[in-house]
């Protein structure tokens, strides 16, 4: 799990520096900062597994989640009953389903997407972190609006998995 100040202290650092991409693995927790021009991106995904929606949560996970800290207990992804698989907000934050207000969105209705496919931004704290399908299948639904506020844990996407 990755701290705060850490992850600051990391965008902080990699600003200061010619380097454009970081990587750190930790406890099963993924951080990825890219500096692609001026724009910071941040990607963070827990290890590769399915985990249970809780709605309730504490104020010290809400803010991990809001800058972008991938808590253990982070939903993913659910699989609803009806057997399509569920792509929901690991953050708070506003969802983007496109890179610019100009461009086509990430994936829309129909589409079909792999693990690594990105289907939009969450941007929390001026940070934009791209969210990744993470299962293989066809996106069946797109739940949220572009520029909408999301919870964590909020249904984004319903794909049918392959």
């Amino acid at each position: 799990m990755f701290k705060l100040s850490e992850i600051k202290e990391l965008v902080k650092l990699i600003d200061s520096t010619s380097v454009h991409e970081l990587e750190i693995e930790n406890e099963g927790a993924r951080l990825l900062i890219r500096k692609p021009g001026k724009t910071e991106v941040v990607t963070v995904s827990a290890a590769p597994a399915v985990h249970t929606y809780t709605p309730a949560q504490s104020p010290a996970q809400t803010q991990a989640a809001a800058v972008g800290s991938a808590a253990p207990a982070a939903p993913e992804a659910q699989t609803v009953s009806d057997n399509l698989h569920r792509i929901v907000s690991p953050m708070v934050g506003t969802f983007y389903s496109s890179p610019s207000p100009e461009s086509d969105p990430y994936v829309k209705v129909g589409d079909r997407v792999g693990e690594k496919t990105v289907v939009c931004i969450l941007e929390a704290m001026k940070l934009m972190n791209e969210l990744e399908a993470e299962v293989r299948g066809e996106i069946v639904e797109v739940l949220v609006d572009s520029g909408q506020l999301v919870e964590y844990g909020q249904p984004l996407f319903l794909v049918k998995p392959e």
